[in-house]
């Protein structure tokens, strides 16, 4: 009987040690994702940078001017099939090294989207900002924006690692 009942705690101990170890087992892949995560998302921030500092002096890195009739902008320019052709940058080694814990050097793509007023000019009466919507003429209180859209690499190349995507719109002038 005291080798049964030997047997049979030996029997439930096995259990409770398997499930710790499996629970340790999951909590070690979610933090093995979560620091992949943190990554690329260094990385598609990297490239959000460059993008941001190419506007001014690279001009011809803009994809495209969304403000135009004819041209349709998706809100993620990766998948838009309608994108021009070498839109999509890809930051070289002396813009940004991803290091040997990345997935891939990172990308972005840069599209004009406009001359939009700029709510914090000043109108040239001494009013509101939006004094232009009721009619008042004032000052250039235009800007142009540019939306960046950057990722951490290319899905295609980067397997089943973590793909971070940024968007921001960046205001010149």
């Amino acid at each position: 009987m005291a080798l049964v009942v030997a047997l049979i705690l030996l029997l439930v101990i096995t259990l409770v040690g398997l499930a710790a170890v499996r629970g340790t087992i999951m909590q070690q892949k979610m933090t093995a994702n979560m620091y992949d995560r943190q990554i690329a998302f260094q990385s598609a921030e990297a490239a959000m940078r460059v993008a941001a500092a190419s506007i001014p002096s690279s001009p011809a890195d803009v994809a495209r001017n969304c403000q135009s009739a004819s041209v349709v902008c998706l809100s993620d320019p990766f998948n838009d099939t309608h994108l021009p052709t070498g839109s999509i940058k890809t930051l070289s080694a002396a813009q940004y090294t991803a290091g040997s814990l990345a997935s891939g050097q990172p990308q972005y793509v840069i599209e004009n989207m406009g001359d939009f007023q700029n709510p914090a000019a000043d109108t040239g009466f001494n009013q509101s900002a939006n004094s232009h919507n009721y009619g008042v003429n004032g000052g250039s209180i235009k800007n142009i924006y540019y939306r960046v859209t950057a990722r951490s690499g290319d899905p295609a190349k980067v397997g089943n690692r973590a793909v971070v995507v940024l968007q921001a719109m960046i205001k010149q002038g």
